[in-house]
């Protein structure tokens, strides 16, 4: 009984673990079956269970979820089949050649997404799919180009692919004209009545031609490529104009006479026309190739008589949104072209104003994108120069529209305040609307992970940095020189009111905007969470705002407090490219951190238990004693070196001497010895003197020391600098210098090099001449320090060092000068009584 009882249970188990092993409960069906073993090993059932569950393990987990998808139409087989090929195993090829024939013999049963994602991840992961696939090509293009082409856009775009890839064709010239064939099967059916626009043909089209439109392009005739012209329409799905973007620019790079021909016949044929839907494929074809083929855009819209005629048209056509929309995306992308910014300015500002006022929300907002780059672009012809453009309503309208719930209209707005910015009275109009930068700046946070922008966000963060960067960047600096340069070219220009400067860009109205961002925004917190995914144009913009940010001495301690250092040093060794563009991001971050390492203890910013350490602002000061980069090409002004980069970066490097780390000042000194030399005698008094107090506090470490009191021949030159400047005639610098000498002379070493330099002992002894307090109480340091050994006592005597002394103890009222003073005589009479009496 207990048998029979065995036995029914046994088959019981073994049942449960076949349909659990179906069901790709693997674990389950295997204890299932483990059980049904122990029980009765040797039934009949039991047995058949376990080989055929043994039979269906050695079958690849690939192709039994296929199957299963398949012959029984589990849907979840089917998915987990995708995540499979998406798990990057290593899948055999008659494993995939078998799972891509079972899914085409079947398709028709199957669903047409889930179909698509298993067929497109078989040919993306599985060489032997490829080579299956290209075998049948070889055999009937035409037939398994519909089969795939039918599963949807990922087997399709796969169709491109496998014929791009020379791996897996036999000969060269078989995949050539497969190539051949799929993409005139791309075409044909772009070309097919009722074709439906989703954009699988035309991402076929691009594909190709981007990979190989030399050998392809000659393919393409008029129509084909009036189709592809056809699917800029801008009434299309984004995702579709972006393919047909690509195919024109790729069709008209290799085409060359051809394209352009048929390009201009396209737009000027439906022009022609003027019924509604020639002008909206004209204009939005028009909108899409200016930034393609400026130089044929341009002359095709500069043609006699076109812009003139377009406002009576668009007039005519005032009922139809559509027309006036795709109008304005194509004058919205002429504006890339100065000549023909000035046209449109010249013809169609009226008409734009009155668009602008219409109250049809979305054209309203184009218009005034539009005006805003018009109106703009003359405000930075102008060079800051009062221009009265009526810019303030456009940028009204503008803020208006960065709230809107559409993205394309925020984009559009960000565009437009991103030219008017530029004007003087926008500028003050934006920068007291606080919610309305708060919210211009919130924009530029990016999610957390994200390792690189979007194109779209790429393209948003930089016209916001834009305008952050118009509503900081102070006016340049001109030399005496330059400033006659500018006003002779605004004579010569016929534009006299360049000579008047607005009172919105001088400085007090820049450092008022700098500082209402730092103190009435999150911007320095969000650029310290976003700018490792700025792209680097964006990246040069971020510096360029930091840098004026910087520039008052004020708000430098709360900068620094919001991470603006860290920040600055983060990007600094984030570029490492070596174009004159990286070369310039590099210098300015440079440049900006120097302003708040003069003005701060650097010790409180870069703490010496935290990270990254002081020492790693080593380097990015000291690229600033190197020649700037070059000044812009199409700059106005004489390329003179603006000296103020160095100049601050050596008063940042002197603070940074004066921490007790001895690092520091042995890394100033190993890395940068030539440029401060030379740098102390310069020509110019600022950088002289800075460089002196520099050395000053490098001489209170022994590598800074090293420098002017080892026995060399450079130390002894070097000495020789100091004791020359000692006698400068700014009074800054002699202190500076003094208090070198000073610190020199209180080591033996450097002792020896004053009494080894000829006419060393009495410039020294010069120094308490000086008309200085300040110098005076150096030079008496310094003399204390020579005449601290007999043979430098000796040679203090010998030039009158007593009477000298003795003449400055006589006329100091009580202070330190007459007390060292009357110290220093008392060591000089105590050592040379004998030898003076």
């Amino acid at each position: 009984m207990a048998l029979e009882e065995n036995e029914a249970q046994a088959v019981q188990l073994a049942t449960q673990a076949l349909q659990r092993n179906e069901a790709g409960q693997a674990e389950d069906a295997a204890k299932a079956l483990r059980e049904a073993v122990s029980l009765a090993p040797q039934n009949t059932k039991v047995k058949e269970a376990f080989d055929t569950i043994q039979s269906h393990d050695a079958i690849h987990p690939l192709l039994r979820l296929c199957r299963s998808w398949v012959d029984q139409g589990s849907e979840s087989a089917g998915k987990e089949a995708v995540s499979y090929l998406a798990s990057s195993a290593k899948i055999p090829a008659e494993v995939a050649t078998a799972c891509l024939q079972l899914l085409l013999k079947n398709r028709k049963c199957l669903t047409l997404s889930l179909a698509d994602r298993v067929a497109s991840g078989l040919l993306r992961e599985c060489a032997g799919a490829k080579t299956f696939l290209a075998q049948r090509l070889s055999e009937s293009a035409t037939v398994v180009f519909e089969e795939f082409y039918g599963l949807g856009d990922g087997s399709a775009g796969a169709l491109a692919n496998v014929v791009l890839d020379v791996t897996v064709w036999s000969h060269e010239s078989i995949r050539e004209t497969n190539e051949r064939d799929i993409f005139q099967l791309f075409l044909a059916k772009l070309m097919e009545v009722g074709h439906d626009h989703d954009g699988k043909a035309l991402k076929g089209i691009a594909r190709l031609l981007a990979a190989d439109a030399e050998r392809l392009h000659g393919l393409l005739d008029e129509d084909t490529f009036d189709a592809i012209l056809s699917s800029l329409d801008n009434r299309l799905p984004i995702e579709v104009r972006s393919h047909a973007t690509l195919a024109t620019a790729k069709y008209l790079e290799s085409s060359e006479t051809d394209g352009q021909r048929y390009l201009l016949n396209f737009i000027r044929n439906r022009i022609a026309r003027q019924k509604s839907e020639d002008l909206i494929l004209a204009f939005s074809a028009a909108a899409a190739i200016f930034p393609l083929v400026p130089s044929i855009a341009s002359s095709f819209f500069l043609t006699e008589g076109f812009v003139p005629s377009l406002v009576p048209l668009l007039q005519k056509k005032v009922k139809f949104d559509r027309i006036e929309q795709a109008a304005l995306s194509m004058l919205s992308a002429a504006c890339l072209d100065s000549a023909c910014r000035q046209t449109i300015r010249k013809y169609c500002t009226p008409w734009l104003q009155s668009v602008v006022h219409s109250g049809k929300e979305k054209i309203s907002g184009d218009a005034a994108v539009i005006l805003a780059k018009v109106q703009g672009a003359e405000a930075r012809v102008a060079n800051g120069a009062v221009v009265e453009n009526g810019g303030n309503d456009i940028a009204e309208k503008l803020k208006q529209m960065i709230v809107s719930p559409i993205l394309e209209d925020q984009d559009a707005s960000i565009e437009g305040l991103a030219f008017s910015s530029s004007q003087p009275e926008v500028k003050d109009q934006l920068i007291k609307d606080s919610g309305f930068l708060e919210n211009l700046v919130q924009r530029l946070n990016t999610k957390n992970g994200a390792s690189k922008e979007s194109p779209r966000n790429s393209i948003v963060t930089f016209g916001i940095l834009t305008i952050l960067d118009n509503l900081t960047r102070y006016l340049p600096s001109l030399s005496e020189e330059q400033k006659k340069m500018s006003q002779l070219k605004a004579y010569a220009n016929a534009s006299p009111s360049t000579a008047q400067q607005s009172p919105l860009d001088l400085d007090a109205a820049v450092t008022a905007r700098c500082s209402v961002l730092i103190n009435s925004t999150t911007l320095l917190p969000i650029l310290s969470r976003s700018h490792n995914n700025f792209s680097a144009s964006s990246t040069a913009l971020m510096l360029s705002i930091l840098l004026s940010l910087t520039r008052n001495p004020k708000t430098r301690g709360k900068l620094a407090q919001q991470g603006a250092a860290k920040t600055l040093l983060q990007t600094y060794t984030s570029i490492a490219g070596t174009l004159p563009e990286d070369h310039s991001s590099r210098y300015t971050a440079s440049h900006a951190l120097a302003r708040l390492l003069i003005s701060i203890d650097p010790t409180l910013i870069f703490p010496p238990s935290g990270s990254p350490p002081l020492t790693s602002t080593i380097r990015p000061l000291l690229t600033l004693l190197d020649p700037p980069p070059p000044a812009p090409s199409n700059s106005n002004l004489s390329t003179a070196r603006d000296l103020l980069p160095t100049f601050e970066s050596l008063l940042a490097l002197t603070n940074l001497a004066s921490t007790p780390d001895p690092e520091i000042a042995e890394q100033i000194t190993r890395l940068a010895t030539p440029d401060i030399e030379d740098l102390l005698l310069s020509n110019n008094p600022l950088l002289s003197r800075a460089a002196t107090e520099l050395c000053c506090n490098l001489t209170a470490s022994p590598s800074g020391l090293a420098l002017f009191a080892s026995p060399t021949a450079d130390a002894k030159r070097r000495l020789h600098i100091l004791l020359a400047l000692a006698d400068a005639e700014d009074v800054a610098t002699r202190r500076a210098a003094g208090g070198a000498v000073a610190g020199v002379v209180g080591a033996e070493g450097g002792v020896r090099n004053v009494l080894l330099r000829e006419g060393g002992v009495e410039r020294v002894v010069g120094l308490v001449e000086d008309e200085d307090e300040g110098c005076v109480l150096r030079g008496l340091v310094a003399l204390g320090g020579v005449a601290s050994g007999e043979e430098g006592r000796e040679r203090v005597l010998a030039v009158g060092g007593m009477e000298r002394v003795g003449a400055v103890a006589a006329g100091e009222e009580e202070g330190d000068v007459k007390s060292l003073a009357g110290e220093l005589l008392g060591v000089l009479r105590g050592r040379g009584v004998d030898g003076v009496d």
